[in-house]
This record gives C-alpha cells, sequence and structure tokens, in this order.
C-alpha cells in the first residue's frame, strides 16, 4: 500500500488514507483480498458490507505492476463478490485530486453521488449499480 499510493502524496499534499489503514484488522475480519505472483503481492482489495452494498475500502496495485490489467482484475473481482453476497451496489471514495481514478471509475460505470470534507480530505463518493 505504500508503494501504491506514494505517487499521489504530491498530488493531494499529504499522505493518502490508505497509507495509514489498518490493514491487519481488514485481514482478520475477512475482508482484504490480494493478487499475488510468486508470493509477491501484486495488488489488493479491500471490501466491506454495507447497508445494501459492498464498500470497496481500497483498492491498490503495486506500481512494478502497473499497466497490466490487475487493478481491473480487481475491480471484476469486487463486482463478482457483490454479486456472490447478493448485493447490487458498489460505492467507493476516492480524493477528488486523484482525476485519474476518478475518470476510471466512470469508465467502468461508477457515477458520482456527493463531493465532501471529512478528516481533512476532499472525497468524491461514486457508486454503481449492478446489472
Amino acid at each position: 500500500m505504500q508503494r501504491a499510493y506514494a505517487p499521489w502524496l504530491a498530488v493531494i499534499g499529504r499522505r493518502p488514507a490508505p497509507m495509514d489503514d489498518d490493514y491487519a484488522a481488514h485481514v482478520a475480519a475477512g475482508e482484504a483480498f490480494v493478487l499475488e505472483s510468486g508470493g509477491v503481492i501484486a495488488g489488493a482489495v479491500v471490501l466491506q458490507d454495507g447497508p445494501g452494498h459492498l464498500w470497496l475500502d481500497n483498492v491498490a496495485v503495486d506500481p512494478a505492476w502497473k499497466g497490466q490489467g490487475l487493478g481491473r482484475a480487481l475491480l471484476d473481482f469486487a463486482e463478482a463478490e457483490a454479486r456472490r453476497r447478493g448485493l447490487a451496489e458498489i460505492r467507493l471514495l476516492t480524493h477528488q485530486r486523484m482525476e485519474s481514478n476518478i475518470a476510471l471509475y466512470a469508465r467502468l460505470g461508477f457515477v458520482e453521488t456527493a463531493r465532501r470534507t471529512e478528516d481533512g480530505f476532499d472525497r468524491v463518493f461514486m457508486a454503481k449499480r449492478l446489472p
């Protein structure tokens, strides 16, 4: 997570919240899923049940693995997991300065639902209804 979010430090002017999250707690709760190759974690996603939706708490790919479709694979996994759990919507948030993420999520069918500042972060909330 540290490597995945490091490029965003200069963009948002502070450590992105996922850099300081408690991943041991997510693992213990069964919320963290990883993609690995040869015993090395290449990417991860953190998924949490919300009321009537799946909360996509975090999706990250190690920069060494960028451009290989792993982020898309993790998002596809999140959609499949939502369906498996009987949930018809995925929700997430990102920082408003992470414009490439916002554009990617929009291309994948997410729509913006709100913008607000929380914990000092300018956040963009998005959701995707699943067919």
